[in-house]
């Protein structure tokens, strides 16, 4: 019997688009012969359709007209079961489509940070990828930072600060900035796709970037800048209890580092986009097999403290003068799924998504030994009296 498999995509995030092309990919490559798979869009707006037309690329270009020819659909649990139902009921109605599982592929806010696996997880309906807690912390740069230095996983020296702080403290953020050490990078703590990232080399530089970042989150984080940088990726596919790493890459940028045009706007210009997979990269990066080693060790080390799994990809830095390694952040839901890293390896994409299927049932199957509810209920010796109530004892 095929499993039925959600692949949830889109999103109320400014990786939107990222988000299609990512899930589009990765639908691709699944096998129909074991899956049936049903594709589910979140609108801008966070409304819910699926339907056949959401698997043509070409119909993203007008996302208004490709809605009006979608159903707009909405999960409920009946029993032991997890439906999907049309909102609006047809002529002759619809039946509810049960749906086994899903792998989320949606990039940055209320995609990536937890929400929706939250929201999933209410449900009781298993997915692929990081939990609730896994996901909210790989998003969060702050929060995520603060990890990696309890952990003692390298990491440049940074600082953060709230939007609104700034303007009555703007002194002490360039005394901060001046004690690390100008250049720095100014970003968003919890968005990906290199959105709202700037360089900055002195106080007024300084002050443009917090204000573009603020653009994007409440949370800033300024990190001192790496020179002579290398940027190497490395992703892991499994979790905390098994996981192995892929091959190593190197990113190549004309700017200070990869930027999101870079990533995913040159060939999409041309229509011709594959998402991450067609960034220029080194294919495996020309690292010594000291530096390789501590790349792989690294990795594990952060999916293990975080908690993450599924297949994500941690961004590294590297001092080419030093060799010193410092990991920047995890992409616990990465552009194209990070597939064009497991070629080299002889996982093909569709294994891959075997293997998030297979996470995802073993999950549930782990969290059905757990404790989460009391059989008794405290209620029934609750009596009303008034707007108050008392317990009787």
């Amino acid at each position: 019997m095929k499993i039925n498999v959600a692949v949830m995509f889109g999103g109320k995030s400014v990786e939107h688009e990222v988000s299609v092309i990512s899930a589009l990919q990765a639908i691709e490559a699944m096998d129909r012969n074991k899956y049936n798979i049903v594709p589910v869009y979140i609108s801008k707006n966070s409304e819910i359709y699926s339907g056949e037309k959401l698997l043509d690329i070409e119909a993203y270009r007008d996302l208004d007209q490709l809605i009006k020819g979608l159903d707009a659909v909405y999960l409920y649990k009946d029993g032991q079961h997890v439906y999907m139902n049309n909102v609006k009921q047809k002529l002759f109605g619809s039946k509810p489509q049960v749906i086994d599982l899903v792998i989320p592929v949606m990039h940055g806010t209320n995609g990536e940070d937890g929400v929706l696996q939250g929201y999933l997880e209410m449900l009781g309906l298993p997915f692929a990828g990081s939990d609730t807690t896994g996901s909210a912390v790989g998003q969060d740069k702050v929060i995520m930072k603060h990890i990696f230095e309890n952990s003692n996983i390298p990491i440049v020296k940074w600082f953060w600060l709230y939007d609104f702080e700034y303007e009555d403290n703007k002194e002490e953020y360039y005394a901060q900035a001046e004690a690390i050490g100008y250049p720095v990078v100014v970003k968003p703590a919890n968005l990906g796709s290199s959105i709202g990232i700037t360089f900055a080399a002195n106080n007024a530089e300084l002050h443009d970037a917090i204000l573009i970042a603020s653009e994007f989150d409440a949370k800033i984080v300024v990190e001192k800048a790496v020179e002579n940088l290398r940027e190497v990726n490395c992703s892991v596919l499994g979790d905390v209890y098994d996981n192995d790493t892929s091959v190593i890459e190197e990113v190549s940028s004309h700017e200070d580092f990869l930027t999101f045009d870079e990533k995913y706007l040159q060939n999409a210009k041309s229509g011709k986009s594959s998402g991450m997979a067609s960034t220029k990269r080194e294919v495996p990066a020309n690292l010594d097999a000291a530096l390789e080693a501590k790349v792989r060790e690294l990795s594990k080390a952060v999916v293990r403290v975080l908690g993450s799994s599924g297949v994500c990809r941690i961004d590294f830095m590297i001092d080419g003068k030093t060799n010193e390694v410092y990991v920047n952040e995890i992409n616990s839901m990465p552009g194209s799924l990070a597939f064009y890293l497991w070629s080299p390896k002889d996982v093909s994409f569709a294994m891959i998504m075997d293997n998030l299927v297979k996470q995802a049932i073993d999950r549930e199957r782990r969290n059905s030994r757990k404790t989460f509810t009391y059989s008794s209920n405290i209620l029934s010796n609750y009596a009303a009296n008034g707007t108050k109530g008392k317990l009787k004892i």
